[in-house]
């Protein structure tokens, strides 16, 4: 059987999405691989200064490293867009394609597409960033058609302090996101690990969580063509083809 391999485009201070996306791909260890590529991100805000960070060049320079392998496709395990606009991810997964030839993706295109494919209409969102990344993030779903009923953050700047968050200050804000019964719960950020305590929460909580780590674990596997349901993290990994319908 041969290997699919997805590259994935990381923030330099993350410490969460590659120990948790291999844990994640562990029943479809031999089948699926994935590879990583860093660009430098070290803190989130509504400035200069960090949106930089977040400038195409970087982004095709790590694209072109992790073309030099033979791959499947590339996606950016980054959700910036979710505040800079969703027409950013499109403008850099048109470019990723243009310069290596391969099918790409990013976080928050998977976020809108697990939206859809569900059928989940409203969302709260649970994140670690200041009021304004979480303001901006909801502006921008709402303009995308999937209106924020809810928010609730941890006032985050620096990523590596994100990186560190205790699972109960994640479980509190998850918590004060279902009080506002959305369809689904949208925890944005992939240096954030609510991605262990899904599971256990959509189980207390009666709501649909959507991870960023585990969203673009799930649409990686979109683009290596080999989804299969995988439980233990959640409704959407679980729901494996049928997830995918769209």
């Amino acid at each position: 059987m041969t290997t699919a391999r997805i590259g994935h485009i990381t923030p330099s201070s993350n410490t969460a999405l590659e120990p948790l996306t291999y844990a994640m791909n562990r029943p479809l260890d031999g089948v699926v691989a994935h590879h990583f590529s860093r660009i430098r991100v070290t803190h989130l805000a509504l400035e200069q200064s960090s949106e930089a960070q977040f400038q195409l060049e970087p982004m095709l320079a790590g694209a072109r490293l992790l073309a030099d392998a033979p791959l499947d496709g590339i996606v950016w395990n980054g959700t910036s867009a979710s505040w800079r606009g969703l027409d950013k991810d499109l403008a850099l997964v048109e470019a990723i394609t243009r310069e290596t030839g391969l099918p790409a993706s990013t976080s928050t295109i998977a976020f809108f597409r697990a939206f859809r494919t569900f059928g989940w209409k409203t969302v709260a969102l649970a994140v670690p960033y200041t009021a304004d990344i979480t303001a901006g993030i909801a502006a921008e779903y709402t303009r995308q058609g999937f209106p924020v009923v809810g928010t609730a953050e941890l006032g985050i700047r620096e990523n590596v302090t994100i990186g560190a968050a205790p699972a109960d200050d994640i479980r509190r804000i998850l918590r004060a996101a279902a009080a506002s019964k959305p369809d689904c719960i949208a925890v944005v950020c992939t240096n954030f690990n609510a991605t262990e305590l899904v599971e256990e929460m959509e189980a207390e909580l009666g709501v649909p969580i959507v991870d960023s780590i585990v969203v673009t674990y799930w649409e990686a596997l979109r683009l290596a063509g080999k989804v299969v349901p995988i439980p233990g993290w959640g409704r959407l990994l679980a729901a494996g083809e049928a997830g995918l319908s769209d």
